[in-house]
C-alpha cells in the first residue's frame, strides 16, 4: 500500500525505501523489520542526550495529565514563566527577554521581525539584512531570504527579500569577510548581520574560528548593527560549550535557539533578545506591540521538556560527556584523514566532518544518495550533505556504535571515492 505521507527534502519519485521506526533509546533506533540503527546525526542533529531520556519523558507524561494547551497571547502558565526565568540564567547576559515559538526557524523569523521592528519602532530606515555566504537559517520565507541562494530557493526566488551577503571566512581570507562586514555595515541601512556561531551546518560544515566571530560581532557593534546568533545547530553542547558565542565572548543582540532546547524530544524554540530590542516594542501604543505568535506558543507540554533537559544539564555530568565525546571523534577524525579518497577533516566539539573525493560535488551531488543507502545497509542514519559526510550523534553514543560509524565512512571511501 503507497503511504499518503510527503516527507521533507525526499524525491519521492526515486522510490528510494523508507523506514518505518517503531523505538528508540540512547543513540540507536529500531525499525519495524527489527534491524537497530545507530543515529549518527541525532535525528537531523535535535537529540542531544539520548533518545527517550527518561527524566524528558516523565515531565512530558506529567505535564500532559495537568494542562495541555492554553492561548499565549495575554495569558501565560508556570511551565513557560519558569523555563523563561531559567534561560536567562544560563544564556550570555543581557539576554533578558523569552519570545517562544516552535522551530529553528521560526526562531529566525522572530529574530528577523524583532530587529526591523526595532528599527521602524525607533523611527529610523534600516531595513537590510547582512547575511552570510552559504548560511542556513530555515525554510520559511524569512529564513529562505537570509540563507544562501541556490537549489534549496530556486522555485522561492521571487518573494525573497534583498540581502547583503559576505563571504565565508575560508582559512586565509578571513580579512576579506570582515572587510565586506565593515563596508556593509557602513552604508547606513542596515538592520542586522544573521550568522551561525563557529560551524555553518546545511552550508557544507564549514568550521570558522571564534576570533573571527568576536570580529564579526565588533565591526556590528561599532556601527550599531543588530547582531543575531543563530544558535538552533550549535546551541546546547554542540561545539563543546553550552553556547558557541561563549567562545569568542560574544553577547549577541539576539539569539535564536531550538533543537536540542528540549533535548530533541519535542518541538520548541525561543527567541531571546536584549533590553533595548524589548524596550523598542514596549509603549502604550499598541501598534508597535510585537505581532507574531502562532496557536502553540509556548506549549505548556513541550516547556516541560524542556525544564526537564535543563535539569539534566544541571543534574548530570553533560560537559563530560561532550569532552568524551569530542575527543574520540577527534581520534576517529585522525584516523578517516588518513583513508584514501577522503578529504579536508574538520571538527568543532562533538561534530566532524569529511570530503569523499569524487566526480561531483553540492547537495544534490549523485554520490549523495548511494552513500545514504550505503550506510543504512550498514546500521547507520547518516545523511551526507551531497560528498561531504558529517558524524554529530547523541552524547550518549558508545566508543562501539562510534567506531563503527568510523569502519563504515572509510569503506565508503573505497566503494565511492575517487582515489
Amino acid at each position: 500500500m503507497t503511504s499518503p505521507v510527503w516527507h521533507p527534502f525526499t524525491q519521492h519519485g526515486l522510490e528510494e525505501p523508507i523506514p518505518l521506526v517503531t523505538s528508540a533509546q540512547g543513540a540507536a533506533l529500531h525499525t519495524a523489520d527489527g534491524k537497530r540503527i545507530i543515529d549518527a546525526i541525532s535525528s537531523w542533529w535535535v537529540t542531544t542526550h539520548s533518545h527517550c531520556h527518561p527524566k524528558i519523558v516523565a515531565a512530558i507524561r506529567a505535564q500532559a495529565e495537568k494542562l495541555d494547551q492554553i492561548i499565549f497571547a495575554g495569558w501565560t502558565h508556570e511551565p513557560a514563566e519558569e523555563l523563561a526565568r531559567r534561560l536567562v540564567e544560563i544564556a550570555p547576559r543581557p539576554l533578558d527577554h523569552v519570545f517562544y515559538s516552535d522551530s529553528g526557524s521560526t526562531a529566525v523569523e522572530v529574530a528577523l521581525k524583532m530587529a526591523l521592528g526595532f528599527w521602524a519602532n525607533r523611527g529610523e530606515p534600516r531595513h537590510r539584512m547582512i547575511v552570510m555566504q552559504h548560511s542556513y537559517h530555515g525554510d520559511t520565507f524569512g529564513g529562505m531570504s537570509v540563507g544562501e541562494r541556490g537549489v534549496f530557493t530556486k522555485a522561492y526566488q521571487p518573494l525573497l527579500f534583498d540581502v547583503t551577503s559576505v563571504p565565508y571566512p575560508a582559512a586565509g581570507a578571513e580579512q576579506e569577510t570582515l572587510d565586506a562586514l565593515e563596508t556593509a555595515c557602513k552604508q547606513g541601512d542596515a538592520a542586522a548581520f544573521i550568522v551561525e556561531p563557529l560551524i555553518l551546518g546545511s552550508g557544507g560544515m564549514l568550521i570558522y574560528p571564534p576570533h573571527i566571530l568576536a570580529a564579526m560581532h565588533a565591526i556590528c557593534a561599532k556601527h550599531g548593527v543588530l547582531f543575531i546568533a543563530d544558535e538552533v545547530m550549535t546551541g546546547w553542547g554542540r561545539t563543546g560549550t553550552l553556547f558557541a558565542c561563549e567562545q569568542a565572548d560574544v553577547v549577541p543582540d539576539i539569539m535564536c535557539l531550538s533543537k536540542g532546547l528540549t533535548g530533541g524530544a519535542v518541538p520548541l524554540a525561543v527567541t531571546l533578545a536584549s533590553p533595548p530590542i524589548y524596550d523598542a516594542h514596549f509603549s502604550q501604543d499598541r501598534s508597535q506591540q510585537f505581532f507574531h505568535s502562532s496557536s502553540y506558543t509556548a506549549n505548556p507540554i513541550n516547556c516541560a521538556a524542556a525544564l526537564a533537559n535543563l535539569d539534566v544539564w544541571r543534574d548530570e555530568p553533560v560537559l563530560e560527556r561532550i569532552a568524551t565525546l569530542a575527543a574520540r571523534q577527534t581520534e576517529g577524525l585522525a584516523g578517516l584523514a588518513k583513508v584514501p579518497g577522503l578529504l579536508n577533516p574538520r571538527q568543532c566539539g562533538t561534530m566532524i566532518a569529511i570530503d569523499l573525493a569524487s566526480g561531483d560535488a553540492g547537495y544534490l551531488a549523485d554520490v549523495g544518495p548511494k552513500l545514504k543507502a550505503f550506510f543504512l545497509e550498514r546500521g547507520l542514519l547518516l545523511r551526507p550533505l551531497g560528498n561531504k559526510v558529517y558524524v554529530m550523534p547523541p552524547y550518549c553514543i558508545s566508543e562501539e556504535d562510534l567506531g563503527a560509524v568510523y569502519e563504515a565512512i572509510a569503506e565508503a571511501a573505497g566503494a565511492f571515492g575517487a582515489v
